[in-house]
């Protein structure tokens, strides 16, 4: 009676942490979305490492979402099969995980170089590409940033004179405020956007890293109570 006392805790713990599962999945495809629409709101970036992380984050939350079903299924039905395909899956899903955690990690450890890289050809291709010319003008407005590390850095790719810069530079913005104002600490924000735009992606990108080692954690000890509802069930103890 002990045993199949065990047995019943464990399938009513592994069906609670399958709905904690189904939660988490669903967690995991809004933190995907959100660090998903600041990278876009914020730069450019053609690293694979970086752009892929939180895609990876939200289809492993889809798949998760579903799992956590399966599992409940299978968990409160007491069928083997199901149990194990779950088990299996489950394992595979950590996996993905792990590694979307530690191409997180890789990514914030070239962020300095990636976005100095990426803003610098952002700036050269200012006025031949209307997409980044809206992104970086937004970027300039929001962050009260302008060029990558100063003002100085529109000098040759804005304008007709040395010394002008878009009007999203502009402390006020307004039309032509930009306009031989380059050096004017008065009009123009002096400050570059690279370090604004990396502490912004690097809090983001650690919301990533978090999500997935906590959640994959929480599916490693669901794993654990799947195999012990597999052994219980193989071994013919009752469980209801």
């Amino acid at each position: 009676m002990a045993v199949e006392g065990g047995m019943k805790c464990v399938k009513y713990l592994l069906f609670f942490f399958n709905f904690i599962f189904w939660l988490c999945g669903l967690a995991m495809i809004v933190v995907g979305v959100l660090v998903q629409i600041a990278l876009n709101r914020t730069i450019v970036i053609n690293n694979l490492s970086a752009s892929s992380a939180p895609i990876v984050i939200i289809v492993v939350g889809v798949i998760v979402f579903f799992i956590a079903f399966f599992g409940c299924c299978g968990a409160w039905k007491e069928n083997n099969c199901m149990v194990t395909m779950f088990s299996i899956l489950l394992c595979l899903v950590v996996i993905i995980e792990i590694g979307a955690a530690i191409a997180g990690y890789i990514f914030r450890g070239q962020l300095k170089v990636i976005v100095n890289d990426s803003l610098n050809e952002m700036v050269v291709k200012y006025n031949g590409t209307a997409e980044i010319k809206k992104i970086l003008d937004d970027l300039q407005t929001e962050l009260k940033c302008c060029g990558v590390n100063g003002s100085s850095d529109w000098k040759g790719h804005y304008g007709g004179g040395q010394n002008d810069v878009p009007d999203s530079c502009c402390i006020s913005v307004q039309p032509s405020c930009g306009v031989g104002a380059m050096n004017n600490s008065k009009i123009v924000n002096q400050v570059g956007c690279e370090t604004s735009v990396e502490d912004l992606l690097r809090k983001n990108i650690m919301w990533v890293i978090v999500a997935a080692l906590v959640i994959a954690f929480l599916q490693i000890m669901g794993i654990v109570f799947a195999c012990w509802l597999m052994k219980g069930i193989r071994s013919g103890y009752e469980v209801m």
